[in-house]
């Protein structure tokens, strides 16, 4: 709770999301109804947005907004290594002819890519909160 207000964290933490669902600055822009200029005041840390905008984004990407204005649990390397194995093997799978199908057709590259989207979060996020309840205290930062 910390970093509340902090413009390096809030922008961080837009670029990680953006860079995460594929969203362009013109594309947040458009969603969120801001001037271009506006968007990338925040993205590079020289403005902080209004409430009422942190809630949009946040809505956009689906999130809380503690999620944009507070500083992520960073993962380890080895994290990031495990879930991008398991994303790998879950692809293959999805891709392959006994994968999922969906009206008798398989899944298109595009679907198996969304869901694959989607799992990395429900990951990433599992793995941060899994990291918060059983690191013991002494271990604990601050």
């Amino acid at each position: 709770m910390s970093g509340l207000g902090n413009k390096e964290i809030m922008a961080n933490n837009i670029q990680y999301y953006m860079d995460m669902y594929q969203k362009t600055r013109q594309d947040m822009c458009d969603a969120l109804g801001v001037k271009y200029t506006t968007f990338s005041d925040w993205v590079n840390a020289k403005a902080y947005p209004r409430i009422d905008k942190i809630e949009l984004m946040a809505n956009y990407f689906g999130i809380s907004k503690a999620d944009l204005v507070e500083e992520r649990n960073t993962l380890t390397t080895r994290d990031e290594r495990d879930i991008e194995k398991i994303l790998d093997q879950t692809r293959e799978q999805l891709l392959s002819q006994e994968g999922l199908m969906f009206d008798g057709k398989p899944a298109s590259p595009e679907a198996v890519e969304s869901i694959i989207s989607a799992m990395q979060i429900g990951m990433e996020m599992a793995k941060k909160k899994n990291k918060e309840k059983y690191t013991p205290k002494k271990y604990k930062k601050g």
